[in-house]
């Protein structure tokens, strides 16, 4: 569980990045899943977008990523998605 200023500062950090990943109408796949865990893998940080043809919220695809990619959910904004996941290897 992220405290509010882990979280304040995720916040802060992934604001200038741009989105890494977009989840359209094929949804949350085995697929995306994977991809997605690559990326978080290797960056910690992962900004996502939702596109109006998902069918579901933000929000709601956030707390179907977060258990399955084992990853603190820090915030859903309008379209986009932030997750995060200490590194292993640090």
């Amino acid at each position: 569980m992220l405290s509010s200023k882990e979280r304040s500062e995720l916040l802060s950090a992934a604001s200038a990045e741009p989105a890494i990943f977009q989840i359209g109408k094929g949804g949350v796949s085995d697929v995306v899943v994977k991809e997605l865990d690559d990326a978080i893998r290797a960056r910690e940080l992962i900004k996502i977008s939702v596109l109006p043809a998902a069918g579901k919220s933000a929000a709601e695809i956030m707390r179907e990523l977060a258990p399955r990619l084992n990853a603190e959910p820090v915030r859903a904004i309008g379209r986009k998605i932030i997750l995060y996941r200490r590194s292993e290897k640090k």
